[in-house]
């Protein structure tokens, strides 16, 4: 069976398939309570996490031990009493999983940028301190201003397969990061991303951090390629041949462009990605460019992009999808799902080629997961 799990900003929703074109819709789970991101530990197959706000009683993180049908309420992630800067996690943003031998191990990603590890399938956290207390940390996130509309956040957080001390996060804004030890040190990593916002620095000096990663994907085949769907187009970064990210959004077409929130993998080719392009011109109305939505695919690793938009509307279609909002099947071939800003979720049993609108009406979605 296939499972989707739909967060939105009223709830959960699971949408439940046995032959990925026939989908059954149950929920709401957790009616009402804004939902940011939910996933499925591929460690043992039934434990999830859910990170949400409860209204005014703040942000909490949702378990449960058996794939949804019942959950325990446990604590969110906290910066220190006292901390110098004031810090308070306004919400959890983002979950992952720890490495393969590691079970009960999670990390959270939160608005304001914090990072938050659990050892035991979050009955507790602790800060890793080792970014959060970095002493460039505030530099990096600007000063905890010039955010999001809702607040900075951290997001994308990456466990190399190989090694479970190697992990990446990413900061909107702030930048992309590295820590080769399980989190003690931190190093920015955004040579070569654009952003025009930032001053311009003497001698052909370069910045290495201060823009904004959308979302951030590694391969589990190819761990050491990166692709970033930024604020400022789709990079590349291949780390056997430098630490310089490469546009490779420039290959899309002009009238469309290549600012987006999403970015999604291939589970078996490392040259294949999806990307959900938006309008990001002038006033960054964050809607389908031109009212005419379309995924776009590359199958050489950025080189070509070629447009799939079957069975989507062709006019006055004004949404978008945001960064965890998109993902991919293990299925032959692959299945691609994505929820709305305007509450559809839409699926395709073929690679993009084609898709179906699967349910209707949802609240604005913020996530879907695939198990």
């Amino acid at each position: 069976m296939t499972t989707l799990h739909v967060s939105t900003r009223k709830g959960l929703w699971f949408l439940h398939s046995d032959d990925r074109a026939r989908f059954r819709l149950e929920g709401p789970h957790h009616h009402g309570h804004i939902v940011h991101h939910t996933v499925l530990d591929p460690r043992d197959g039934r434990t999830l996490l859910a990170a949400m706000r409860t209204g005014h009683l703040g942000p909490v993180v949702m378990r449960s031990l058996d794939r949804g049908e019942t959950w325990k309420e446990l604590a969110a992630p906290t910066f220190p009493k006292g901390e110098p800067r004031g810090r308070a996690v306004d919400h959890v943003f983002w979950l992952t999983p720890g490495h393969a031998s590691q079970p009960g191990v999670w990390y959270a990603g939160t608005s304001p940028q914090g990072l938050f590890r659990t050892e035991d399938a979050g009955d507790s956290w602790q800060p890793v301190s080792g970014y959060n207390d970095h002493p460039d940390q505030a530099t990096w996130a600007g000063g905890d201003k010039d955010q999001t509309p809702d607040g900075g956040k951290l997001h994308s957080i990456l466990v190399d397969p190989r090694d479970p001390k190697h992990l990446y996060v990413a900061m909107s804004g702030g930048g992309f990061f590295e820590s080769i030890d399980g989190g003690l040190a931190f190093r920015p990593m955004s040579l070569g991303v654009e952003n025009p916002y930032l001053p311009k620095l003497p001698d052909g000096a370069e910045h290495l951090f201060g823009d904004d990663p959308h979302c951030v994907v590694s391969h589990p085949k190819r761990p050491d390629r990166l692709w970033q769907q930024s604020h400022f187009g789709i990079y590349l970064l291949d780390r056997e041949k430098g630490e310089r990210w490469t546009r490779i959004g420039r290959a899309m077409p002009s009238d469309v462009g290549d600012i987006g929130f999403p970015i999604v993998l291939h589970p078996r080719d490392t040259d294949t990605a999806w990307v959900f392009p938006m309008d990001g011109t002038t006033v960054w109305p964050r809607t389908s460019p031109g009212g005419k939505p379309a995924l776009y695919v590359t199958r050489d690793a950025g080189a070509t992009w070629e447009r799939r938009d079957g069975g989507f509307p062709t006019t006055q279609a004004w949404w978008t999808v945001k960064r965890q909002a998109m993902t991919a099947d293990a299925g032959d071939p692959v299945g691609l799902y994505f929820g709305t800003t305007s509450g559809e979720v839409w699926a395709s049993n073929d690679e993009a080629k084609s898709f179906t609108c699967i349910a209707r009406h949802l609240p604005e979605i913020y996530a879907v997961t695939v198990a």
